[in-house]
């Protein structure tokens, strides 16, 4: 019973007008907020184009329809998983898990984009395939529907992970988690744009999972951080993506001319 009352307890707080208040005039808040929406329109870029391409099969007019049901299933997951993660991200050998699980994300992020350095073919992105089970058993409109939901599960477990490790504190998890959903349908295409133009930032956006991951395990023996000093680490990121960004640009350039 503690724990369900635990659980409702955090829910409750949701809808706490006197926190929203102390959080939306603290100047630390706002960067807290700054780091989540950068990180989470990162990360969802790339998801949201995975979720186009499942659902290019379907005609247009349907296609809106199950990104939209795919958005309400995800906004209710990331709220259960939230109620309860912050109860379970108390426990030490989660948040190791936790920061496991981060950190394998960037380390495969790295050993395939090495595979894919050495590839020189492009492969084209394929549709969803319409024989799978899913298609099978609720056919095409509500298994593509089904599939969508899937996907937008396993991207939330990535995205509410990456909050926990920015802040364990409630409101910076809501935002977080109900931010990741509406960047990855509603502006993830600004974040596209800008990822082709500097491609670095991709990168950089698991480089910072890499240190979200570190942070938590961290946080397992004691040592607290810091906001300033991840602001500080965030920074200094971004602007070596920047200058490393300027570099490439500039050897580019040089090819060309010779």
């Amino acid at each position: 019973m503690s724990v369900l009352q635990h659980i409702m307890d955090t829910y409750a707080q949701f809808f706490n007008w006197e926190m929203w208040g102390e959080v939306l005039t603290s100047p630390v808040s706002w960067g807290l907020i700054g780091t989540l929406v950068i990180l989470e329109g990162l990360l969802s870029a790339d998801n949201a184009l995975v979720l186009a391409v499942m659902v290019k099969h379907l005609p247009s007019e349907k296609r809106k329809k199950a990104l939209f049901y795919g958005l309400l299933g995800a906004y209710i997951f990331r709220f259960i998983a939230i109620g309860i993660g912050v109860l379970l991200i108390k426990l030490w050998w989660v948040k190791i898990l936790g920061a496991g699980y981060l950190a394998w994300l960037s380390i495969k992020y790295f050993i395939d984009k090495k595979k894919a350095a050495g590839n020189d073919e492009d492969d084209e992105a394929q549709g969803m395939n319409q024989t799978g089970v899913l298609i099978r058993l609720f056919g095409t409109f509500w298994g593509t529907v089904a599939a969508v939901e899937l996907m937008d599960i396993a991207f939330s477990v990535d995205s509410v992970l990456a909050a926990f490790g920015v802040s364990e504190q409630v409101w910076v998890l809501l935002i977080g988690g109900m931010l990741g959903v509406l960047m990855m349908r509603g502006i993830a295409g600004v974040f596209l744009t800008l990822i082709d133009r500097v491609p670095e930032l991709e990168t950089t956006a698991y480089i910072l999972i890499l240190i979200i991951a570190l942070k938590m395990l961290l946080a397992v023996v004691g040592i607290d951080m810091g906001h300033v000093t991840f602001f500080i680490i965030l920074l200094v990121t971004f602007a070596a993506t920047f200058v490393v960004h300027f570099m490439n640009k500039k050897k580019e350039g040089s090819k060309e001319t010779n």
